[in-house]
């Protein structure tokens, strides 16, 4: 909704909360004034035209300060006269807010406040849904988190306890690689120190049968002296025995 007022002179265009220089008013600040001459007033697609002003409508309107306008500059000169003539000027106003306006029973301000309060509600409304949609999603979030954690829980316990046979299995397979690898260097070993051994002693004993049969030559040229002399003990007896 929207008006045409009339003051000092002047014609205004004004609007619910609009503010506004008019010609001074001898008025207070906090004040509040009353424009009866109401040239125009529309409401939507509705417009009433005054003539010359529009019966039962009314704008209302909140004094804020007194003011001073714009400095102007006004130069009068005179050709041919030597004359010239230099004035500022400021022009007194007052600042007003406009308040309210009414036509036909209706109040813009009243109009104003219910769709304000609309406002203000739906937005608590839609304040209100989503804190709880947030709320929502927060708890979704942490069931979310919740059973991730429980799985990776889980999966954790099920590599725990699949790496537990496959450790024991590991260290059961290492102690019997050991335990065969043991008897097979006892093996080696003893195979090496039999290889080594037999080779010294066969040198050793070839070189000691090599030292008895040398001494076993001399001593057998006795064995033959006494065979001999036995011999010839006996053919001595035998030849004895025959002169006899």
């Amino acid at each position: 909704m929207y008006a045409v007022i009339e003051t000092g002179g002047k014609q205004y265009r004004v609007e619910l909360g609009s503010e506004l220089a008019i010609e001074r008013l001898d008025v207070a600040p906090g004040d509040t004034v009353r424009f009866e001459r109401v040239l125009l007033i529309a409401d939507g697609d509705d417009a009433q035209i005054g003539t010359p002003v529009v019966a039962d409508a009314l704008v209302t309107g909140e004094v804020l300060r007194q003011d001073r306008g714009e400095k102007i500059i006004v130069f009068k000169y005179r050709p041919k006269a030597r004359h010239r003539a230099k004035k500022g000027h400021r022009q007194e106003q007052t600042v007003i807010r406009v308040a309210d306006i009414t036509f036909g029973g209706k109040s813009a301000a009243e109009a104003a406040g219910v769709e304000k309060r609309a406002e203000t509600k739906s937005r608590q409304a839609a304040a209100a849904e989503a804190e709880k949609k947030a709320a929502a999603d927060a708890a979704l979030a942490e069931k979310l988190a919740a059973d991730e954690a429980a799985r990776e829980a889980k999966e954790k316990a099920a590599e725990k306890a699949a790496e537990k046979p496959a450790t024991k299995a590991a260290t059961a397979k290492a102690s019997t690689a050991k335990a065969a690898d043991k008897p097979a260097t006892k093996a080696t070993t003893t195979k090496a120190s039999t290889a080594k051994a037999p080779a010294g002693k066969a040198s050793t004993t070839k070189s000691t049968a090599a030292k008895s049969s040398t001494e076993a030559k001399p001593a057998a040229k006795p064995k033959s002296t006494t065979q001999s002399s036995s011999k010839s003990t006996s053919s001595k007896t035998s030849a004895k025995k025959k002169d006899a």
